[in-house]
C-alpha cells in the first residue's frame, strides 16, 4: 500500500487541531467531559500522522535538517523538552485542588455541615456514591484513597447532591 498525502495530511491536520483546541482548554482548566481523554488518548493519532506524514515528505525533512535552521529548531525543542522535566517547586497543580482536599480531608459531620445536610444525609449520600463510611471520623479521602480525581469525583456528587 503506498502512502498517500490526500488522507495522511487532513489526519494530522485534524489531530492537531484536537489536540490544540483540548490543550488550551486543559491550561486554562475549563476542559469538560472527555476533553482530557480525548487529549491523552487521541495524541497517538497526531504522532502517527506525523511519522506518516514525514515518511510521505522525507526528501523535504532531509532538506530541512540538513541547514542550520531546521538543526537549530529541532535542538531548541530538545532543550524546551529536557528544561520540562526540571522541577521549579510549588506543587504544579491547579489552585483550586488545595481546597478540594480540606474538604476530602473533612471528618463526615463537618463534609455535612458545608454541603448544608445532616451527617445521617451525608452517610446515605457516601453510600450512594458506593463508599462504605463506618464512623463519624470518616473521610472522602480515607474512603476513596490518595487518587485526587475520584475524591473531586465523589465531592461534586455527596456536596451538590440535593
Amino acid at each position: 500500500m503506498k502512502l498517500q498525502r490526500d488522507w495522511i495530511t487532513p489526519i494530522t491536520m485534524g489531530a492537531f487541531a484536537l489536540l490544540a483546541v483540548t490543550g488550551v482548554l486543559m491550561f486554562f482548566h475549563i476542559d469538560s467531559g472527555l476533553n482530557e481523554t480525548a487529549h491523552q488518548w487521541l495524541s497517538w493519532v497526531l504522532i502517527g500522522g506525523v511519522a506518516l506524514h514525514a515518511a510521505v515528505n522525507w526528501p523535504g525533512v532531509r532538506r530541512h535538517l540538513a541547514g542550520w535552521r531546521g538543526r537549530a529548531a529541532l535542538g531548541l525543542f530538545a532543550l524546551l523538552l529536557a528544561a520540562s522535566f526540571v522541577p521549579l517547586g510549588g506543587s504544579g497543580e491547579p489552585p483550586f485542588v488545595p481546597p478540594l482536599r480540606a474538604l476530602a480531608d473533612a471528618p463526615l459531620p463537618v463534609l455535612a455541615q458545608v454541603a448544608k445536610t445532616t451527617p445521617e444525609q451525608m452517610r446515605q449520600r457516601l453510600l450512594g456514591a458506593g463508599l462504605k463510611p463506618a464512623s463519624d471520623a470518616d473521610t472522602v479521602h480515607g474512603l476513596v484513597g490518595d487518587d485526587t480525581r475520584a475524591q473531586i469525583r465523589v465531592l461534586s456528587q455527596v456536596v451538590a447532591a440535593r
